[in-house]
């Protein structure tokens, strides 16, 4: 499990869209997205860095940490 500090993401439409580049780098992984404290748990089979690159590529800057 991998928790993502996830910059720039500031409303709903933020948060939905960072829930979006998630599944659609692994559709299998089951995460859960924090408005307010601006992070993201993910868990997932796949290096931590496909799913920030997915983040960074939606345009939030992010860096995470194993959990």
């Amino acid at each position: 499990m991998y928790e993502f500090e996830i910059q720039n993401m500031t409303c709903g439409h933020c948060k939905g869209t960072v829930e979006k580049a998630i599944k659609a780098a692994d559709p299998a992984a089951v995460a859960t997205v924090d408005l307010a404290a601006r992070r993201a748990t993910v868990e997932t089979a796949l290096d931590p860095s496909v799913i920030g690159q997915a983040i960074q590529d939606a345009g939030y800057p992010v860096s995470y940490t194993r959990r």
